[in-house]
């Protein structure tokens, strides 16, 4: 069975990786994997590990280029011949819409997050079966576009275990970046993910320097790429920085592919988003890691955190809480790994994923 997936970029971020993650256990139980994008950091790291990479522009919204991309990406499926499709995004769907009016492969989509709603988005609800991230999710969908519940499976992200391990960390790397970044004895607080305006930095850097008060020793890392489009937005977190003498207090690490070592050498784990996490794969992951976490208190978060547990809830843009629930999260200790290898593993994700591909495939026919 040849499977065809489709995403704008192959840059870093949660979808990314999960399509990456994904492509390679799909090589293991025998099936093709191609996977249709732009381009990107990732193409290396899925091609080395089997999968075909095909550069096709299914990330531009410009109009007046999109018929020639259509055409192009008409020819290409033509040319593959796949099985399923399987898109990951709204300008890849439309794509594939239109390309696949004379194709007529099956398609599947996965919304991975709380898209505006509108004739824009609905897209993703207009393929042959829609997998949902999160139960918040697949409420979101069926309130805005009445998607049937036959129509729909609830496929959490997987988190690979054999990389968020504790037992199988790379020591070497992470004495070598407390080294660089002077993290010997200090209490470090980090937040993972591509810098943007929807993570609320502002408020993760505000919490810092309330807490920097009492404990003197807490270092805040910043661990995400910036987009071209982002550079702005981090001179403005830069700017507040210094503005609250935190300049060699809150770090900006820039992009590392090492995120379960940085989770390890963390104390907390923080994800302030003001806009509700369609999952939240970087708080699995950290859990997974016995790192305890503190997340904003909506989206596919509520599904992962068990507060008191392994980790709390804070309120949306309160630097005051979020300072507060990482006083107390910093005294809880868990088995983390346990419980995500319980309930949201890779395995399982990819199980349930062929499930749907099979399906979906022996319906269409």
């Amino acid at each position: 069975m040849k499977i065809v997936q489709l995403l704008p970029e192959l840059n870093e971020g949660g979808v990314e990786r999960g399509v990456v993650e994904l492509s390679r256990e799909l090589i293991k139980r025998g099936f093709e994997s191609v996977v249709i994008s732009n381009g990107g950091r990732l193409v290396e790291r899925l091609e080395r590990e089997g999968s075909v990479h095909v550069k096709v522009d299914v990330c531009s919204k410009n109009p007046f280029s999109a018929p020639w991309r259509i055409f192009v990406l008409y020819r290409t499926l033509k040319k593959i011949r796949p099985d399923l499709l399987h898109v990951r995004s709204r300008v890849p769907a439309w794509m594939v819409f239109f390309a696949n009016h004379c194709l007529h492969l099956p398609v599947v989509s996965t919304v991975h997050g709380f898209n505006s709603v509108g004739f824009y988005s609905s897209i993703m609800t207009k393929t042959d079966h829609v997998i949902c991230v999160s139960g918040a999710i697949k409420d979101f969908i069926q309130t805005h576009y009445g998607v049937p519940d036959e129509k729909i499976s609830v496929i959490p992200r997987g988190i690979d275990l054999t990389v968020f391990n504790p037992s199988t960390i790379d020591r070497s790397f992470i004495e070598a970046f407390q080294t660089r970044f002077g993290l010997h004895d200090r209490f470090v607080v980090s937040t993972v993910g591509r810098i943007t305006q929807l993570k609320d930095l502002e408020t993760f850097i505000r919490a810092v320097a309330i807490l920097k008060k009492e404990i003197p020793t807490i270092v805040g890392l910043v661990i995400g790429g910036i987009r071209e489009d982002k550079h702005a937005y981090a001179a403005s977190l830069q700017s507040l920085c210094a503005s609250l003498e935190l300049d060699d207090t809150v770090l900006f690490c820039g992009s590392l592919n090492n995120v379960a070592e940085i989770y390890a050498l963390s104390d907390v784990t923080l994800s302030c988003s003001k806009k509700p996490e369609s999952f939240g794969r970087s708080v699995a992951e950290a859990i997974a890691m016995n790192t305890p976490v503190v997340a904003t208190r909506h989206g596919g978060v509520l599904d992962i955190v068990q507060e008191g547990v392994n980790g709390y809830f804070s309120a949306i843009e309160d630097a005051q809480d979020l300072a507060q629930k990482i006083r107390q999260a910093r005294m809880l200790r868990f088995d983390g790994h346990t419980y995500i290898a319980e309930h949201f593993t890779l395995q399982n994700m990819v199980e349930k994923t062929v499930k749907v591909y099979r399906f979906v495939a022996s319906s269409c026919r």
